[in-house]
């Protein structure tokens, strides 16, 4: 069974948010004031979650990634992925989190049947990323990669947010991780999540990235792995790993957009800057696993043909990622 969208795209990949929770404040991903935390009644339970994650998985959705907040944050996890990576005709089980926590999990999250690792990461100094993430500490983060790598994962990804003046100039020392490491090091240009004025003056195009990173190495293209996200990749030349870009701002993807999104909440979206939403959780109440499925099909029926934010226009409202699932 295949899910396509009235644009023609296949869509077979759900973004499944577990928490609100981080341990980290990212000024890209919420206030700096915080966000009003949901209340324990308000967030899905791993059942309801894993409800969805049948019924999205028995109309063709074969890759989900659980994301948050930060899920490695919320108690009961371990459990509640093993379950997940059983549902049959799942084929890929993948994470996103900033890592801190990750350390004494890793083995677990592997043998469970974790493919891949999504590891944010938006400094290599230790002040900068304390900045960034207002009040974290960057040795964490490097602890949770390693910790990664020596876990045995065939992916390590690391996600970049690059933002003009503050990390803009570490972009070749990170692509230099990729050198000696299988890592994926994927580049993302700023989005206005949170409504901010002048937000283009951070933003740094994926063209003028590829211009710097040529300017120092080599590149050559390189292939995605099956059912990947919107990066383009490269390769340094003889490298280990690749470096990637995502431009969700100067050049859509939205032509090859294969997804949609569950928040913790249980809301329903089929773009990240969409209004349109639907609230799932009734559904979930009532145990209808046929009506839960169809309510994910109106999701796709009703996903537009692409997101209408550029670097000429100002956002109408906010995204904070920690509440949609970064």
């Amino acid at each position: 069974m295949q899910l396509i969208d009235p644009f023609g795209r296949k869509i077979n990949y759900l973004r499944l948010s577990i928490t609100d929770r981080c341990n980290l404040r990212c000024l890209y991903c919420m206030p700096a004031e915080g966000v009003a935390k949901l209340r324990h009644d308000d967030v899905l339970s791993y059942e309801q979650l894993l409800q969805v994650a049948r019924a999205a998985v028995a109309i063709g959705v074969e890759k989900i990634r659980i994301t948050g907040g930060e899920p490695l944050a919320r108690k009961g996890v371990l459990p509640f992925l093993e379950q997940l990576a059983e549902i049959p005709g799942l084929q890929r089980l993948v994470l996103t989190t900033n890592g801190i926590l990750l350390p004494p999990v890793a083995h677990d999250l592997r043998r469970i049947g974790i493919e891949s690792l999504n590891i944010s990461l938006d400094s290599l100094r230790s002040e900068t990323f304390h900045r960034i993430t207002r009040g974290g500490d960057l040795q964490q983060v490097l602890a949770g990669i390693a910790a990664a790598e020596q876990a045995g994962f065939p992916y390590v990804k690391i996600n970049v947010v690059v933002m003009r003046g503050i990390n803009d100039d570490e972009v070749p020392d990170f692509a230099a991780m990729t050198v000696d490491k299988p890592y994926k090091v994927r580049f993302i240009e700023y989005m206005p999540t949170l409504k901010q004025g002048n937000w283009q003056e951070m933003c740094v195009p994926g063209e003028e990235l590829l211009s710097r990173l040529s300017e120092r190495y080599a590149l050559e293209p390189a292939p995605a792995e099956p059912m990947a996200g919107p990066a383009s990749y490269r390769r340094i030349k003889g490298a280990a790993g690749m470096v990637g870009i995502i431009t969700p701002v100067s050049c859509h993807f939205c032509r090859e957009c294969n997804r949609i999104r569950v928040t913790s909440t249980g809301v329903a979206k089929s773009c990240l800057f969409s209004r349109d939403t639907t609230d799932l959780k009734s559904i979930l109440q009532t145990g209808d696993h046929e009506a839960l499925q169809e309510a994910l099909r109106r999701v796709v029926t009703a996903k537009p043909d692409r997101h209408q934010l550029d670097a000429s226009h100002e956002p109408d409202h906010q995204v904070p990622m920690s509440q949609v699932g970064g």
